[in-house]
């Protein structure tokens, strides 16, 4: 392990984010409603920490190991999770306790979307632009941009796009150096960011809600500028335009960029992610529109489709939006659409979840296992798209499964035991680590109600969720740290 690569980077890592925090003080600068003084002594700070930290070791020169990538990944999300948070704690227009500044902040960097503030309505537009620029720059990692930064200082960063990039197959790069590889994914990220910013202008919005929604839309996190999300505008129009780029985001960005360069959509229908994908959210939005209406909670056929499909939409995606309160639904329903948020949205995407790819080779493995009660001496591999799935990554699978259900059942149980009701622990710990946000109960419109022990267990979960998992418990293993 080699502690002054580490260092060197984790400097290059901060001083890079430093720079992120620009925006808010231009938009400060621009509405003159508060912020500019968090906000520049924060970039400050940043700044001249990355700079103590980085320069004592700048010419220390060596290729990053895999323990390196590990520990520079977590240690970066959780030291920019806790810097994220200094504006709320220090700002008048923001009264949050450490506890909440820090949970939001992990909430936004992790596109999860729960929130413990109440009238965004009368916030500085600084500090909303904020906000949603967390949720943004969280949503395909960081890391992943200065993956293509870090080669022009003279550092590799395939060791830190293995650890980052999230799916169950982690080797496949899309272009032949990792740097062009992340370069191709933020130029895909930007571009839908920038065509979802001129979509939701072009129904309505003014410009400053158009870009702010379309970080978080884009990200998959759900954080609004307003209290009332999607619902404050009423309109079907950005609703649409939501659900548009809701499932464009939630696609395997690989399959993105393969069909911008051959300029067509074949790519898609060739891939059995995506066409489970689609077939999960139409199965449940189908389910969801017709319990709507046959239950009479809307009246007529219009009202079931718009409320069902977005709400379905925005939660199996994992993004959260809301423009109706799903959670005053009967029935089984809302039940079933967090339970959709645990398979999230394909490897590669920014959505949250377990991932579709997972549950495409655990339902094969599953018949796999049947069909061996009937052919017990059959040798039957698993296979997608023809080719052969290897036991490694079939193995791999089920012990991403096992652990993501103890890790789950195991953080239920504490903020159970801290006075949390059943509901409520199921839905939030669901919400958490599936980086989805609103959950059920007491969380349904926001985490403010909470205790301070059951945020920190929440706020945990969030990075649990967003590293998937086993980035973040690899470090608390005896074997990680053996020579």
């Amino acid at each position: 392990m080699h502690s002054r690569v580490i260092l060197k980077v984790f400097g290059l890592l901060l001083m890079v984010y430093s720079i992120s925090l620009l925006p808010p003080i231009m938009v400060g600068l621009y509405y003159q409603d508060g912020g500019l003084n968090s906000f520049t002594s924060v970039m400050i700070g940043v700044l001249l920490t990355g700079l103590f930290i980085w320069y004592p070791v700048r010419n220390h020169s060596r290729d990053l190991k895999i323990r390196d990538g590990f520990i520079i990944v977590v240690m970066f999300w959780v030291v920019l999770g806790l810097a994220g948070a200094i504006p709320f704690f220090l700002d008048e227009d923001v009264p949050l306790s450490l506890t909440d500044s820090i949970f939001e902040s992990f909430s936004g960097l992790t596109t999860t979307g729960a929130t413990v503030i109440t009238g965004l309505d009368n916030l500085p537009h600084a500090f909303l632009w904020y906000r949603q620029q967390l949720q943004w720059l969280g949503g395909m990692g960081i890391i992943v941009l200065a993956v293509a930064i870090l080669p022009m200082l003279g550092i590799g960063g395939m060791q830190l796009y293995r650890a980052e990039t999230p799916g169950p197959i982690k080797d496949s790069k899309i272009a032949p150096r990792i740097s062009e590889t992340a370069k191709a994914l933020w130029y895909i990220y930007l571009g839908l960011t920038l065509a979802c910013a001129i979509g939701y202008w072009l129904a309505g919005m003014n410009w400053f809600d158009a870009f702010s929604h379309s970080f978080s839309t884009v990200a998959i996190g759900g954080f609004s500028t307003h209290d009332a999300s999607i619902a404050y505008f009423d309109s079907i129009e950005v609703e649409i335009v939501a659900i548009v780029f809701m499932l464009l985001s939630g696609i395997n960005f690989a399959l993105h960029f393969t069909a911008f360069r051959s300029l067509s959509g074949y790519a898609y229908f060739r891939d059995p992610e995506f066409k489970a994908y689609a077939a999960l959210l139409f199965g449940a939005s189908l389910v969801a529109v017709a319990y709507l209406y046959f239950q009479e909670v809307y009246d007529s056929w219009y009202d079931a489709v718009r409320y069902g499909l977005f709400q379905t939409v925005s939660l199996a995606t994992t993004t959260g939006f809301a423009n109706a309160d799903f959670s005053i639904w009967p029935g089984f329903l809302p039940i079933m659409l967090i339970f959709m948020s645990f398979i999230g949205g394909s490897a590669g995407s920014t959505a949250g979840g377990m991932k579709v790819i997972r549950f495409v080779l655990l339902f094969k493995q599953g018949m796999r296992e049947v069909n061996g009660l009937l052919h017990p001496n059959a040798i039957m591999p698993v296979k997608l798209s023809g080719k052969t799935i290897p036991e490694k990554v079939m193995m791999a699978v089920w012990g991403f499964l096992a652990v993501y259900v103890f890790t789950f059942a195991l953080l239920m149980l504490v903020i159970m035991a801290l006075g949390v009701d059943q509901v409520t622990a199921f839905s939030a710990m669901a919400a958490t680590m599936n980086n989805l946000g609103p959950g059920l109960g007491e969380v349904a419109a926001n985490y403010q109600a909470l205790s301070d022990p059951v945020k920190w267990v929440l706020t945990f979960a969030m990075l649990l969720g967003r590293l998937e998992i086993f980035t973040l418990l690899v470090l608390f293993t005896a074997a990680f740290w053996r020579k």
